[in-house]
Formats: structure tokens, sequence, C-alpha cells
């Protein structure tokens, strides 16, 4: 009894409250000095298991995305902000989210959101109007923010599991499911052919080009920012969760 008396006394005395109330549980702590970044990671990546049965093929194309953006895509981003007015630049990407409005009011629709589709509607008419075909943005200082929802959003919310992964070329990230919905979006933005812009593409695909520049530019993501071996496995795991949470809101 004694004995447990005194180390009781002296564990007290060991481990008095600092000034803040708090202690330092892991003041002593040793970490193994052997154990890297890369180790820590490895050990980690159960955690982010994604049901990926073409990943010798997704990796691939992951590799393909990351030399093109690295050696093509970027170059021309670049180029293009040099020799583009920051003013004009805001306008092209003005244009081109106006348009997008359109699958953004449709799934908005198919999925019941009645206020978010009165919000992307009045937007879409604000901006096309007021905004000069879409050239400005009057919506968003009335505060009517851009809400995206697209076709693969819409599956999702009816039940649809997301499906294998895939990595897109050029696109990036996808599944299944949101690549089924990309092509209804893109089907159904053509059919409405707002202010003509979409037969306008076929006749001058520098349009879709532009559009591509545009939405590369307003894409702030950039292979190998992670720095990380393992990115591939991340960026899976984030596409993957961020869908769930768009899904769910």
């Amino acid at each position: 009894m004694a004995i447990l008396l005194a180390y009781g006394q002296a564990a007290t005395a060991d481990h008095v409250p600092d000034d803040d109330g708090f202690k330092h549980p892991l003041q002593h702590l040793q970490f193994n000095p052997g154990l890297d970044q890369q180790e820590f990671e490895r050990a980690t990546l159960s955690a982010l298991n994604v049901y990926d049965p073409l990943e010798s093929w997704n990796r691939r194309v992951y590799h393909f995305n990351y030399r093109f953006d690295e050696w093509v895509f970027l170059p021309v981003v670049n180029g293009y902000r040099y020799v583009t007015p920051s003013l004009v630049q805001r306008g092209v990407s003005n244009f081109f989210s106006n348009l997008g409005d359109v699958p953004n009011l449709l799934n908005s629709l198919l999925q019941f959101k009645g206020k978010r589709s009165m919000q992307i509607g009045a937007r879409l008419l604000f901006n096309t109007t007021l905004g000069v075909a879409g050239l400005w943005d009057p919506a968003s200082r009335m505060g009517l923010a851009k809400q995206r929802e697209d076709f693969g959003q819409t599956l999702g919310t009816y039940g649809l599991p997301a499906g294998p992964y895939l990595m897109l070329p050029l696109l990036g990230p996808s599944n299944l499911r949101d690549t089924g919905g990309l092509l209804v979006d893109f089907t159904a933005e053509n059919r409405v052919n707002l202010l003509n812009v979409a037969a306008a593409s076929a006749e001058h695909p520098e349009i879709t080009g532009l559009k591509l520049i545009d939405q590369r530019a307003s894409n702030e993501f950039r292979y190998g920012q992670l720095n990380s071996p393992f990115e591939y496995e991340k960026l899976r795991f984030a596409y993957e969760e961020a869908r769930k949470l768009q899904i769910a809101e």
C-alpha cells in the first residue's frame, strides 16, 4: 500500500498541469527515425481504397494527362494569359459559364430542387440579357451565386452507383456514371443551342478550343502539386469523396 501511495505521489508530481491546464503526454515520445513520409503514406493507402478495376489503364491515362498538361496544355494556357487582357479573360470565362447554366438548370429541375432551379434560371436570364450574352456576371452581384449540377449528380441522387473509377484523357478523374453524365450534359447544351453557340462551334472548332483553354486556365489544379508518389491514389479518393458530398447536398 505504501509503495502504491509513493508511486501515486511521484506520478502526480511528474504530471503537474501547465498554466493553461494541459499536460504534455507526447513530450518524450520518440518516433522511428527510419519512418519517412513515403512509408507513412504507404501504410495509410488502405484507407484510400476506391473501386478501380481498370487501374492499370487509368494509370497510363493519368501519366498521359500529366505530360500533356506539362508540355502542351499549360504552355498554351500561359501564352493565352500573357497575350489576353484580364478583362477579356473574365469576359470569356463569364460567357462559357453562362452557357454551362443550361445543363445546370435542367439537372436541378430533374432533382426537384425548386429553390435552386429558380436561382439558376434567374441567373441565366439576367446574365444573358443584362450581362450582354453572358460577358458580364450581374447575377453574382445580385446574390445569385453560381450553382453546379450535372447529370452524374442527378443519377447519383436517384441511387445509381458510381461504378468503376475512370481517368479520362485530358478531362481527368471520373467514373462510369459521371462519364455518361458528361455525354448527356454535352448533348443537352448542344440541343438547347443557347445564343447559337453550339451550331457555330460545329463550323468553327476554335470556339471549342477556346472553351477548353478557358476551363484549364480556371482550374488551379496542377499535376504533381501534391508532391507525393501516391498522388494517383489521393486524387482518386478526393474525387470520389467530393462527388459523394455534391450528390448529398
